[in-house]
C-alpha cells in the first residue's frame, strides 16, 4: 500500500488497479460471508474482523450483524439429543480421551464455541457493544434455564436432570472466559437453585401420581372386585408405589448431594428442601386418599381433573384398601424413610424451612393412624348403608297390621345373611384374623334380660289401658338401653371378626328403630320373633361380641311386642320346628362338595 500510494500513478498503475480489483473483490465476497446462513457463527466472525481490517465502514452492517447473532442463539438451544449425549459420554469416559472433537455429543460444544468466539471477536471490532454482548450471553444460559424447566413439568429421570444441568454449567464457564462481565456464574447459581428445587417438587408430585395409579384400576373396575385376591393385588401395589417409591426417590435426592454442579455447594439447602418435601408429599398424600375414598366431598367437587372421583362410584373394596394403606404408611413406611432421612439427609446447615419443621415424622404418623380409623369406619358405613335398604324394604312394605300367620322363616333373613358372608368374603382378602371374643352374658346382664323381657311381656299381655303404667315401662326401657349403649358400640379393631362384628350391631341397631316405626298384629310379631331367632343361631358364627348381638337381638323383640296390637309369642316347640324346617330347607339347597 505505501509503494502504491507513492508510485501508484507511474509506474505501479497497473499493479495499483489490480490490487484494487482484487481487494473489491475480497470485500465483496466477505461481506456476502457476513450474511450467509450456511456459514458458521465463527466463519462469520472472521469474515468481520478481515472487514474491518480492510478498513471497511462495520458500523453500516452492525446491526445487520447482531441481529444474526441473536438469531444464532436458536440453534444453541438445550435438546433432548444433547443431554443424551451427555449422558453416553459419562457412561464411557474411557472413550474420551484428550480430543473433545472425538467425543459423542461436542455438537453441542462447537457450536457454544463458535458462538463464543464471535462474542470475542465482536468485542473487537465493536468495543461499544458490550451491553449488547452481555444481554446475548445472558439470554443464552436462560433459555437453557427455561427449557429445562419445561422438562421437569413433564417430569425426566434424575440422570438427565443432572446432564442438563452440566450442559449449562460447562457452557456459563465458557461463556465466562469471553465475557466475564456479564456475571454469568452469579445468575446460574440462583436459576440452578430454583431448577433444582423445582425438581425436588416435581419429583413428590409424580411419585403422588404414581401411588394414584397404582389404585386407580379399583375404581375403574368395580364388576372385578368380588375376585379372589383383587384387593389384595391393589393393596399390595399401592404398599409398593409409597414405599419402593419414596425409597427411589431418596436415591435420586442423594445423586443430587453428591453432584458437585461447577462447585454449587447446594447440599444444605438440598437437605432442606428434601425434607420440607416430604412434610408436603405426606399432607398431599392424605388429602389424596380422602378423596379418593369419596371422604371429601368438597374436594371432590372443586377437583375438574379425572382424579377428582364421585363419591357415588367409589366401592367399599377401594375404601378397605385405603384404610389399610393408612395403616401401612403409618406402621411401616414412615419409619423406613424416616431412617434413610436420618442417614443421609440430616443436617441442613442450620437453614430453616419456610413452612416450619421441616419434617416431624410424629405428626405424619398421627395423621395416617387418624386415617386408617376414619376409612375405616367409613367403608363400616358404606357396607352398612347398602344392607340397610335391604331391611327399609322389609319393614316397610307390608301391612304388619294384617299380617298372617308365620309359616317360615321370612327371605329378607337369607337376602341379610348373604349380604354379611359378602362383605365377610371381602375382609378376609387383607383384614387379618383376630382373637374370637365370644362374649357371653354375665349373670347380671342376662338378669337384666329376664327382668326386661318377661315382666314386659307379662305387662304386655295384661294389657294395662292406663296411661301411667304405659309411660313407665318406655322410660325403663330406654333408660336401660342407654346404659348398654356404651358396652355395645367399642373400638373396631383392623381385624375381620371386629369389623363385621360393627357391621351387624349397627344393621341390629337400625332394625330396632325400623321396628318401633310399625304397628304389629299377633301374626307379624310372631313373624319377627321367628326371623330374629333364625338370625341368633347364624350371627354368633360369625361376630366375635356375642353378648352384644343378643342384647340387640332381644331389644328387637321386645321393642316388636311394645309395638304389637297383641303381643303373644310362639310357643318353643313351634318356634323350633319353624327353624329345624328352615335348616332342612338350607341343607338340601346346599351342593355336596366331593
Amino acid at each position: 500500500m505505501p509503494i502504491f500510494k507513492a508510485y501508484g500513478d507511474s509506474s505501479f498503475q497497473d499493479c495499483k488497479q489490480a490490487s484494487e480489483e482484487a481487494m473489491a473483490t475480497i470485500t465483496k465476497n466477505l461481506q456476502g460471508k457476513l450474511f450467509l446462513d450456511s456459514e458458521s457463527i465463527q466463519a462469520r466472525a472472521e469474515a468481520a474482523v478481515l472487514l474491518k481490517k480492510l478498513n471497511f465502514p462495520m458500523d453500516n452492517l452492525k446491526a445487520k450483524l447482531f441481529e444474526k447473532l441473536e438469531q444464532s442463539l436458536e440453534g444453541l438451544q438445550l435438546k433432548h439429543e444433547d443431554i443424551a449425549n451427555v449422558l453416553v459420554e459419562s457412561n464411557n469416559p474411557s472413550e474420551q480421551g484428550n480430543n473433545t472433537e472425538s467425543v459423542p455429543g461436542s455438537a453441542h460444544d462447537a457450536l457454544v464455541c463458535e458462538f463464543a468466539e464471535a462474542v470475542r471477536a465482536y468485542q473487537v471490532i465493536f468495543p461499544d457493544s458490550e451491553k449488547q454482548l452481555i444481554k446475548l450471553s445472558q439470554d443464552l444460559i436462560a433459555k437453557h434455564f427455561e427449557i429445562t424447566a419445561g422438562y421437569i413439568k413433564e417430569w425426566i429421570p434424575i440422570a438427565n436432570f443432572l446432564g442438563a444441568l452440566r450442559i449449562i454449567w460447562k457452557d456459563v464457564h465458557l461463556m465466562d472466559k469471553v465475557l466475564r462481565e456479564a456475571l454469568l456464574p452469579d445468575c446460574s447459581l440462583k436459576a440452578s437453585q430454583v431448577a433444582v428445587k423445582q425438581y425436588i417438587k416435581s419429583t413428590f408430585s409424580h411419585l403422588l401420581h404414581d401411588i394414584s395409579d397404582s389404585l386407580t384400576n379399583v375404581h375403574i373396575k368395580p364388576k372385578e372386585e368380588a375376585k379372589e385376591h383383587l384387593l389384595v393385588v391393589f393393596l399390595e401395589a399401592g404398599k409398593t408405589a409409597v414405599l419402593q417409591g419414596s425409597v427411589n426417590v431418596l436415591l435420586d435426592f442423594r445423586q443430587l448431594l453428591e453432584e458437585n454442579l461447577g462447585g454449587l455447594q447446594l447440599s444444605n439447602l438440598i437437605i432442606v428442601w428434601v425434607r420440607e418435601g416430604f412434610q408436603d408429599f405426606f399432607r398431599a398424600l392424605h388429602d389424596r386418599l380422602l378423596l379418593i375414598s369419596g371422604k371429601n366431598k368438597s374436594a371432590s367437587q372443586d377437583e375438574n381433573s379425572t382424579e377428582g372421583m364421585q363419591v357415588e362410584k367409589v366401592i367399599p373394596g377401594l375404601v378397605l384398601v385405603l384404610a389399610q394403606l393408612s395403616v401401612f404408611i403409618e406402621q411401616t413406611a414412615i419409619p423406613r424413610i424416616t431412617e434413610e432421612i436420618a442417614a443421609y439427609f440430616s443436617g441442613g446447615g442450620g437453614l430453616a424451612s419456610e413452612n416450619g419443621p421441616a419434617l416431624v415424622p410424629g405428626e405424619i404418623c398421627r395423621t395416617f393412624h387418624s386415617d386408617g380409623e376414619i376409612l375405616l369406619q367409613h367403608y363400616i358405613n358404606m357396607i352398612t348403608q347398602k344392607i340397610l335398604v335391604l331391611l327399609r324394604k322389609r319393614f316397610t312394605a307390608p301391612n304388619w297390621v294384617k299380617h298372617k300367620e308365620p309359616r317360615e322363616v321370612h327371605m329378607f333373613v337369607d337376602l341379610f345373611l348373604q349380604e354379611l358372608e359378602a362383605k365377610r368374603t371381602e375382609a378376609k382378602q387383607i383384614l387379618p384374623h383376630g382373637v374370637l371374643r365370644k362374649h357371653r352374658r354375665s349373670e347380671s346382664n342376662g338378669s337384666t334380660a329376664s327382668s326386661r323381657s318377661n315382666p314386659l311381656r307379662e305387662d304386655k299381655m295384661i294389657r294395662s289401658n292406663t296411661h301411667r303404667a304405659r309411660s313407665q315401662l318406655l322410660e325403663t326401657h330406654l333408660a336401660k338401653l342407654f346404659k348398654q349403649k356404651v358396652e355395645i358400640f367399642t373400638k373396631t379393631e383392623y381385624t375381620q371378626e371386629s369389623v363385621v362384628t360393627t357391621v351387624v350391631k349397627l344393621c341390629l341397631k337400625s332394625l330396632l328403630e325400623f321396628v318401633r316405626l310399625q304397628t304389629f298384629n299377633r301374626s307379624g310379631f310372631q313373624q319377627i320373633q321367628l326371623d330374629i331367632q333364625f338370625l341368633r343361631a347364624s350371627l354368633k358364627e360369625i361376630v366375635e361380641d356375642e353378648a352384644a348381638i343378643d342384647f340387640l337381638l332381644d331389644e328387637v323383640i321386645v321393642g316388636a311386642s311394645e309395638r304389637c296390637l297383641d303381643p303373644i309369642p310362639l310357643e318353643p316347640p313351634i318356634l323350633d320346628k319353624l327353624i329345624q324346617a328352615k335348616l332342612a330347607k338350607e341343607k338340601e339347597q346346599t351342593p355336596i362338595s366331593l
